[in-house]
């Protein structure tokens, strides 16, 4: 690698010679790992004509380098970084340019850390039984096609979608598969000014919460629900109600009086899988109807429905435009994909879009017209149809070592999904569980990050089945049972 001229900047308050000074700049970029063994200097001539000093200035600092085995020359090829310099050994906290004099205690008005949000292992690959949600299993994906679609998306005729502003608007190609194929499968009909894409349905839900909700506003959610939404209504300043769920998702009869919003995952309940009886959506919706309140439905997983079709969209039985409606390609095509969607009346996805431009303006153009080449060529639907299959495979087998555990099923998912929410037996810390199997290759989901109070998760766990092999299944809930004693 060449080290540009450009990284250069002499101090006028040098005390020392201009030699002096380079040299303590090129030794101490090479201390500190800026510069690399074998990285090419810039030229005698070129370095000279940036910093306005003369080229024997830069030759002498160059030589004393080279005799302090910083540097070493090369006939008719110039100056090398040495591959025997000297490295500075790490200390145990990198020097600032300065004590911090902040007292960030009084400086930080708005704290958005500490949330109980559920832990990701970074090298969950290298554990042999992963029972972990939301991870793209390899084997699944199709990442050939994906490639070839990305590759197209960055030809000339696709120029436009790389580099254009899409602050004001969305692809096209990718609004226009939604409302023709995506969305008419839930039974949403939708125009393009009523879809907007988002960075996953974690900025969608924050969206709708930033828009619907403020000081003095009432908010209803399930509990036990997700984490994200969970910490995302926390933000949002407003009086929080969760709502306990049953063997049937959330009971409308537990709605408070006074709710504004209420957010809902019906057709599977996250965490417990659950799909809400059509007669329940309807009473939800006359509820809404009655007190004026807003639905915010996340439809997240229905693709993965190979128990049973999957249930009719909340969103499908709206008459009076009160649901809004969050999708995501993060849980069926890989979660660092980033890209969701909120379909909606146009009075709130005008508010929406004008809120998330000034945030982030717009998702990244490359990956939404990706994104709809993979969906328009069939791709997506192929590989779907793909991991149907083996996720269906693999519940059957889970289902089959859960029964021989310890463990109780504590929700059924009515059309599939991914995972299974268990209970541990009576007493069990479930925290403390995960902790124990680690060491054992096995790694699970503790149920009380997903809890408003966690000593009601405890002994909850999620396990999924979305990244771990079917014949690795019984030997991983094998010693899951294990260590439950």
């Amino acid at each position: 690698m060449a080290v540009g001229e450009d990284t250069f900047f002499l101090d006028p308050g040098f005390q020392g010679s201009l030699q002096i000074q380079l040299q303590q700049i090129v030794a101490a970029a090479i201390l500190s790992g800026r510069f690399s063994p074998g990285d090419k200097m810039p030229s005698s001539r070129k370095l000279a004509r940036h910093l306005g000093i003369s080229r024997i200035t830069v030759t002498l600092a160059y030589n004393e380098l080279v005799a302090d085995d910083y540097l070493s020359a090369r006939a008719k090829s110039g100056y090398y970084v040495s591959d025997t310099a000297p490295v500075a050994p790490m200390p145990d906290q990198a020097p600032g340019p300065g004590a911090d004099q902040v007292d960030w205690d009084r400086a930080i008005r708005h704290r958005y850390s500490g949330s109980r949000l559920v832990e990701k292992v970074p090298n969950w690959r290298s554990y042999p039984f992963p029972f972990i949600y939301g991870q793209a299993d390899p084997d699944l994906f199709n990442q050939s096609s994906w490639r070839l679609c990305a590759h197209q998306a960055l030809g000339r005729k696709d120029f436009d979608s790389l580099t254009a502003d899409y602050s004001e608007r969305d692809d096209g190609e990718l609004i226009r598969f939604l409302a023709r194929h995506t969305l008419p499968r839930r039974g949403i009909l939708a125009r393009p000014e009523q879809i907007l894409i988002t960075v996953g349905a974690q900025n969608a839900l924050w969206l709708a919460a930033g828009i619907l909700l403020g000081p003095g506003s009432h908010a209803a959610y399930e509990d036990p629900g997700y984490p994200g939404l969970r910490d995302i209504l926390h933000h949002s300043e407003a009086n929080l109600y969760p709502v306990q769920v049953d063997e049937a998702g959330l009971p409308p009869a537990r709605l408070p009086d006074n709710a504004d919003v209420v957010f809902v995952t019906p057709s599977h309940q996250c965490p417990t899988t659950v799909t809400m009886p059509l007669e329940r959506r309807h009473e939800i919706l006359r509820l809404a109807r009655e007190r004026e309140f807003i639905v915010v439905e996340d439809d997240y997983e229905f693709e993965m429905s190979f128990l049973n079709p999957p249930a009719p969209a909340l969103k499908s039985l709206d008459r009076d435009g009160r649901v809004v409606y969050v999708g995501s390609f993060s849980k069926s095509l890989f979660p660092g994909l980033r890209l969701g969607y909120l379909v909606a009346s146009e009075p709130l996805i005008a508010e929406a879009r004008a809120l998330r431009h000034a945030i982030l303006r717009h998702p990244p153009g490359h990956i939404q017209r990706t994104t709809a080449y993979f969906l328009a060529r069939g791709h997506y639907d192929a590989m779907i149809s793909q991991m149907r299959d083996a996720l269906h495979a693999r519940r059957r087998v889970m289902a089959k070592a859960l029964a021989a555990s310890p463990l109780k099923v504590a929700g059924s998912a009515a059309f599939g999904g991914s995972s299974f929410w268990v209970e541990a037996p009576t007493g069990t810390d479930t925290e403390a569980l995960m902790r124990r199997l680690r060491p054992d290759g096995v790694l699970i989901e503790p149920g009380s990050p997903f809890f408003t109070d966690p000593a009601h998760g405890r002994s909850f766990c999620r396990l999924a089945y979305s990244s771990i092999p079917a014949e690795r299944i019984p030997e991983g809930v094998a010693r899951i049972a294990r260590a439950l004693g």
